[in-house]
């Protein structure tokens, strides 16, 4: 399972000072020395956290780049210029905290928006491999194979604030499997922590898992390096398992 570590947070710190430190570009090196496969960054149209200058210096990293995004035009121009090997389409409201939910693809194929329809087709001619956030919902998977995406995220939110998420998991157990008899590679991803990744790291069908906020927090007490090669020894364990049982 290829473990992503998303620095947004990272940023977050240093733009409440508007200052150079601590650098996302640096966190990523660290990341990838205690075991990340990749990075992931959501460049926001409200510019919160990642700045476009920190997507311009991790693309030209070596390392693989998840770039999260809206259809805002200037943020796909921007990811069709830079190429990253992946990018991930997701919803995004300036008043929310974080990403609440997956990108709603309407009711029928004619009720998708086409600013989504249009940032595919562009990500695609580009040769960027794109995935669509989702929430773990069998229609919503079959709406993304039809856009013709390779792979969905599907939204981890439910399972990780739930008082009993027993259930929840079995949704996304659904879900990963749904999603592999429509050709779709399945990623993970949201309010994922040390305490709640080994469940969903144990599913079969589960290609990749972005995680960023509970990385970050334990990455200011231990550091980046060791942070992430905790992560990496859990997802692993997990996977391992799994494979016994």
């Amino acid at each position: 399972m290829r473990l992503y570590v998303n620095v947004d947070h990272v940023a977050t710190v240093r733009q409440a000072r508007r200052t150079v430190e601590p650098d996302p570009t640096e966190a990523a090196d660290a990341a990838r020395a205690g075991g990340a496969d990749g990075i992931t960054v959501h460049l926001r149209e409200d510019r919160r956290h990642i700045q476009d200058d920190d997507v311009r210096r991790l693309a030209a990293r070596d390392g693989i780049l998840n770039l999260e995004l809206a259809t805002a035009d200037d943020i796909v121009a921007l990811a069709v210029q830079l190429a990253p090997h992946q990018a991930t389409l997701v919803p995004e409201r300036r008043e929310e905290i974080t990403t609440e939910g997956g990108l709603d693809l309407g009711a029928a194929p004619g009720e998708v928006d086409p600013r989504l329809v249009r940032a595919i087709a562009e990500l695609h001619e580009a040769g960027v491999r794109v995935s669509l956030f989702i929430d773990p919902d069998a229609a919503r998977i079959e709406q993304s194979a039809a856009l013709g995406v390779e792979a969905v995220e599907l939204h981890t939110g439910a399972y990780a604030n739930a008082d009993e998420p027993e259930p929840e998991l079995h949704r996304l157990a659904r879900a990963v499997r749904h999603a592999g008899r429509c050709g779709l590679a399945v990623h993970a991803g949201h309010g994922l922590t040390y305490g709640n990744v080994t469940p969903v790291a144990a599913l079969s069908g589960i290609e990749e898992l972005n995680i960023g906020h509970s990385i970050v927090s334990r990455s200011l007490l231990v550091g980046m390096r060791a942070a992430v090669a905790e992560m990496r020894e859990l997802v692993d364990a997990a996977r391992q398992d799994a494979c016994v049982d």
